[in-house]
C-alpha cells in the first residue's frame, strides 16, 4: 500500500469514530499519525464538547493548537470514550501501541474510558500479534536488568537511543517475540522490576475497531 492510500484509509477510519462523540463529553485522545487526523476532525466539535484528556503532550500541544479545552486526567470524572490508533490490532482487539513512545499516558487513559475506539487502516489487522517490536517502558537505571530478563522470555531488546518518555524514562523496543496468549505475556512483562508499562494492550483491549479499508471503514466489535 502507497502512502497516499494509507493516509487516506487512516482518514476514514478517524473520521468515523466522531460518530462515537457526544455533546458535553470529555474525549480521552490517543497518540499517532492516525490520531491526528482524529484531532483534526474532533475541531469541528469543539464547541459541543467538554474537551479532551491526551494521553501525550504531543496531542495535548495540537489539541490546544485547534482550540479544544485540555484537561488534567485527575480533575474529571469521568472519560467517556478513549480514541486511539495501534501498531497491530487482533481479532480480540488486542493490540501492539507504543510505537509512538506514549505507551504508558494511553494504557492509562484507556484504563480510565468507558469505552475505547481504535482507529487503524488495514495494514494493522493482524492473526498474531508480535511481528511490530513490542515498545517497554522503563525506569533509566533498570535498563540493563529488564534488557537481561527480556533475553531470557526470548525477546531481542534494542534501546530507543536518544528518546525520552514525557513521564523522563527510556524505551526498549523488543524483537522476535511470539505472543501466543497476550493477556499473560503483557502481565509477565509488567512483573519485570523496573518496568513502567508495556505496548502489549491485552488486559485491556479496544470495545470497538474502525477499520480503514479499500472497501470504507468496518466496524469491528470485540469478541
Amino acid at each position: 500500500m502507497d502512502m497516499n492510500q494509507s493516509a487516506k484509509l487512516k482518514k476514514q477510519a478517524a473520521e468515523a469514530a466522531l460518530s462515537y462523540i457526544k455533546n458535553d463529553m470529555v474525549v480521552g485522545v490517543g497518540t499517532g499519525s492516525t490520531v491526528n487526523y482524529f484531532i483534526d476532525a474532533l475541531a469541528s466539535l469543539r464547541g459541543r464538547i467538554d474537551g479532551a484528556v491526551s494521553s501525550s503532550q504531543a496531542s495535548a500541544a495540537k489539541l490546544k493548537a485547534l482550540g479544544i479545552p485540555v484537561y488534567e486526567l485527575n480533575t474529571v470524572d469521568e472519560v467517556s470514550v478513549y480514541i486511539d490508533g495501534a501498531d497491530e490490532v487482533n481479532r480480540a482487539l488486542q493490540m501492539i501501541k507504543g510505537g509512538g513512545g506514549a505507551l504508558t499516558g494511553e494504557k492509562i487513559v484507556a484504563s480510565v474510558a468507558k469505552q475505547f475506539i481504535c482507529i487503524a487502516d488495514q495494514s494493522k489487522w493482524v492473526r498474531l500479534l508480535g511481528q511490530f517490536p513490542v515498545a517497554v517502558e522503563v525506569i533509566p537505571m533498570a535498563r540493563g536488568h529488564v534488557a537481561r530478563e527480556i533475553v531470557k522470555l526470548g525477546g531481542d531488546p534494542i534501546y530507543r537511543d536518544g528518546y525520552m518518555t514525557d513521564y523522563g524514562n527510556i524505551i526498549l523496543d523488543v524483537h522476535h517475540f511470539k505472543i501466543i496468549n497476550p493477556r499473560e505475556f503483557e502481565e509477565r512483562l509488567n512483573n519485570i522490576a523496573g518496568v513502567v508499562t508495556n505496548g502489549i494492550f491485552a488486559a485491556r483491549p479496544a470495545d470497538v475497531l474502525l477499520l480503514g479499508t479499500e472497501q470504507g471503514v468496518e466496524k469491528i466489535q470485540a469478541q
